[in-house]
């Protein structure tokens, strides 16, 4: 009979093993195990950093724009703790090393449960993925200039956007071009999908943006013809993309637009409760032939119309709950959108929300 005493593979050499490193904590985020692994990597000795808080000028997490994770509403780890749920998709995250460099981290974090089923701390996986890293940053860079396109002017509209993807390179994508000196068309869309290849798919998606301004005055032709070319291109696999095409006719007050599976705007009207614009279609890449109706609204000097991507409404609310739109309406009122507060504003208090 072995013992533990004379079992080579004690959970200590398996975790040393592995390339991903290993930490845990208490529902405080005091570091409760410290992997071989995590010192290996961060160069921080389990003496120096069990007992500690990963905010306590230890890891100092920051995101991809340099936002401390530390606070409540940013740190994965404290979700995962407070909702009991684990990332379902790895996160990039910077971590300081011992001798003060930060590392590009892949992150993946889950809640800790007793014997009870009750929640009692949190564990966190990380690899060191600064080798690969610089080809990342080049696809967010070569991603993020397609976005940064100037907007079409006019003294009669304002366009604002506020773009936070998951990681460095992301599936959401938006575009806006001016049809002629009145109509202003527009394209939001959120690729399923998250990392490299959902990244390459807005790439082309955005080239077939471009490539039919003929079809910008027509929004749901403009939206069978990108569907149709996704799908060719999507082949068997289980690809689409959610999104809303639309025409601004400034001369005649209107608003057309073509729903392809995206999560329904909102319109908000001076005096009046905000008013959520139904509508439906196939995501765009799911047939070959699909077609798109068109849906006109009229609008009025001081109206503004608000499209989202399922970012804004599959937010957990600390329970198995989702907002959804009911959730991110109470939460546009909070704000006082669009009258006294910014797109950024709103995204801090859903993150809040979801606390």
């Amino acid at each position: 009979m072995s013992t533990d005493h004379d079992n080579p593979l004690t959970a200590d050499a398996l975790l040393s093993a592995m390339n991903d490193g290993v930490y845990a904590t208490d529902t405080e985020r005091r570091i409760v195990y410290w992997g071989p692994s995590a010192e290996r990597i961060t160069g921080w000795r389990g003496a120096d950093i069990l007992g500690k808080r990963c905010a306590d000028d230890v890891l100092c997490h920051e995101d991809k724009d340099g936002r401390r994770l530390c606070g409540h509403e940013h740190c994965p780890l404290h979700r995962a703790i407070v909702t009991g749920q684990g990332s379902d998709l790895p996160i990039i995250v910077f971590a300081r090393g011992s001798g003060g460099k930060k590392i590009p981290m892949r992150v993946s974090v889950a809640p800790i449960r007793d014997a009870s089923g009750v929640v009692v701390g949190g564990v966190e996986a990380f690899r060191d993925i600064s080798e690969e890293f610089k080809d990342t940053q080049r696809a967010g860079r070569i991603q993020s200039a397609l976005l940064d396109r100037p907007f079409p002017s006019d003294p009669r509209v304002s366009v604002a956007t506020h773009y936070v993807p998951r990681g460095i390179i992301g599936g959401d994508h938006y575009a806006l071009a001016k049809v002629d000196e009145d109509r202003i068309a527009f394209l939001l869309a959120d690729v399923m999908g998250h990392g490299l290849a959902a990244a390459l798919d807005t790439v082309h998606l955005d080239a077939l943006w471009l490539n039919h301004p003929e079809l910008w005055a027509q929004p749901g032709k403009l939206a069978q013809v990108i569907s149709s070319r996704l799908s060719a291109l999507f082949g068997d696999d289980i690809r689409f993309v959610a999104s809303i095409l639309g025409l601004l006719d400034l001369k005649q007050m209107h608003v057309v637009l073509a729903f392809a599976g995206g999560p329904l705007p909102i319109l908000f009207r001076h005096g009046t409760d905000p008013q959520l614009i139904d509508g439906s279609g196939l995501p765009l890449g799911c047939l070959t032939d699909a077609e798109y109706d068109e849906q006109k609204i009229t609008v009025r000097p001081g109206d503004c119309l608000l499209a989202f991507t399922d970012g804004a409404i599959e937010v957990s609310d600390g329970t198995e709950e989702l907002l959804g739109d009911e959730g991110l309406g109470r939460v546009l009122r909070e704000t006082g959108y669009p009258e006294s507060a910014s797109l950024k504003t709103v995204e801090e208090k859903l993150l809040e929300a979801s606390d």
